[in-house]
């Protein structure tokens, strides 16, 4: 039994060999295919990486270019295209994504549904990421931008525009008040429409002429004014709480100013005095301007003083008073609440009017001297003894020169991604 299993395995003796030599042979073989696969796979896994780098680096220009249009921070040119950075300037190295340069071009072009109240824009973006190798990849998208305005530039279509409908009663109160002052109307108007009151659904052929009531314009908001106003004074000087300004018989330049509460304007000086604003003044409390102590001379200066506080009778949001002597325009005076308007001189001129406007209150103008411009809101008028003050609607009306009361206010805005194709730079 033993020479059987010795004499077995000496039988096998070097097969192990031919096993190993088999497999060295098939190893030998399929080495070489299988590390050109490894090596074309890092290679193929190399490019992936970068065309997803590119990729990402395209989509943040994407991104980045839907975000200047939605925060008006692209300037587009008069054929309406916009880029950056600027190739020529060199600086196109300087915006970096993912080690990949990146250079962003957007057209903009109107569309044909726009209107006046209605505008529609289609913007082509065009987003390019470039490597160091000069590869690239570049995602084209396009955007449209539908935006509602409301035109508020009726407001200041008359002499005297009045919100709320009358009745019967109110529209002959506010007859007696309007024959206390006289109205000096625009070349054109009609003995029919100079200084009339009539409803705004027939005043189309009184423009500039006299009282409109009932009118059927848009109205603007609170929100929306203090909003508009607020982007004004975002970089001025901040009082916290109530303030008091004194010019103390010297002139000085004010503006632009944010009052987080009341604030009192005054001339405490027997010295006449002059304040000029250089910036719109928003105010969130009630306001005193020259209500006591001495004169001086208020230069809107084609700015606008806007008060946020919706105080009604028997407080005033805004009360302008006798110790201001003379409103210099052009100029907006504007406060959410009651405006009680008696300044002690003139208002304006007719190349520099003063538009005043209570939006959810009553202006009370009582006139010590002329007024040149328009007033909107409830409106009442108290007479000054003695006094002979005239209305006079500026014979060129407000147009865009007067950019101190927007003509046109945003009420609506939304975007549309529409496509987003990736293809090679």
């Amino acid at each position: 039994m033993k020479t059987v299993a010795k004499k077995a395995i000496r039988d096998e003796r070097g097969k192990v060999l031919i096993l190993v030599l088999v497999l060295l042979v098939v190893g030998g073989l399929i080495l070489t295919p299988l590390l050109g696969l490894m090596s074309t796979g890092l290679v193929a896994g190399q490019v992936y990486e970068r065309k997803v780098a590119e990729l990402y680096a395209a989509d943040a220009g994407v991104e980045d270019a839907i975000w200047r249009i939605q925060n008006s921070k692209a300037e587009f040119d008069e054929d309406g295209y916009y880029s950056y950075p600027d190739p020529e300037q060199g600086v196109a190295e300087l915006w970096v994504v993912n080690d990949k340069s990146v250079v962003v071009e957007i057209y903009r072009k109107k569309m044909p549904e726009s209107t006046k109240c209605h505008q529609v824009y289609r913007y082509q973006i065009l987003s390019t990421a470039t490597s160091d190798d000069g590869g690239g990849s570049m995602i084209e998208a396009y955007l449209t931008a539908t935006t509602d305005f409301a035109d508020l530039s009726g407001l200041m279509d008359n002499i005297i525009t009045i919100r709320e409908g009358l009745t019967e009663n109110e529209l002959k109160n506010l007859i007696n008040q309007v024959e206390k002052v006289e109205f000096a109307c625009r070349e054109g108007c009609s003995d029919e429409c100079c200084g009339a009151v009539y409803s705004y659904e027939d005043g189309d052929a009184c423009y500039g002429c006299g009282v409109v009531y009932n009118y059927g314009g848009w109205w603007p908001t609170p929100s929306m004014l203090s909003e508009y106003y607020l982007a004004d004074v975002a970089s001025g000087t901040h009082y916290d709480s109530d303030t008091d300004i004194d010019l103390k018989g010297q002139d000085r330049d004010l503006g632009p100013v944010y009052v987080d509460g009341e604030l009192d304007i005054l001339n405490s000086l027997n010295t006449p005095a002059t304040l000029t604003l250089t910036g719109t003044l928003y105010i969130t409390g009630d306001t005193l301007i020259g209500k006591t102590s001495h004169n001086f001379t208020l230069d809107l200066n084609g700015n606008t003083i806007f008060v946020e506080s919706s105080s009604v009778a028997p407080k005033k949001a805004l009360w302008i008073g006798g110790s201001c002597t003379t409103i210099l325009g052009p100029g907006a005076i504007i406060a959410i609440g009651d405006i009680y308007f008696e300044p002690g001189g003139d208002v304006g001129s007719n190349e520099e009017p003063v538009f005043v406007f209570s939006v959810s209150g009553t202006t009370t103008l009582q006139p010590s001297g002329d007024f040149y411009g328009a007033v909107a809101g409830n409106f009442y008028v108290e007479a000054k003894s003695g006094k002979e003050a005239t209305l006079t609607y500026p014979p060129g009306g407000f147009g865009d020169d007067f950019d101190f009361f927007p003509s046109m206010i945003e009420v609506n805005r939304m975007y549309d991604l529409v496509s987003w194709t990736i293809g090679p730079a």
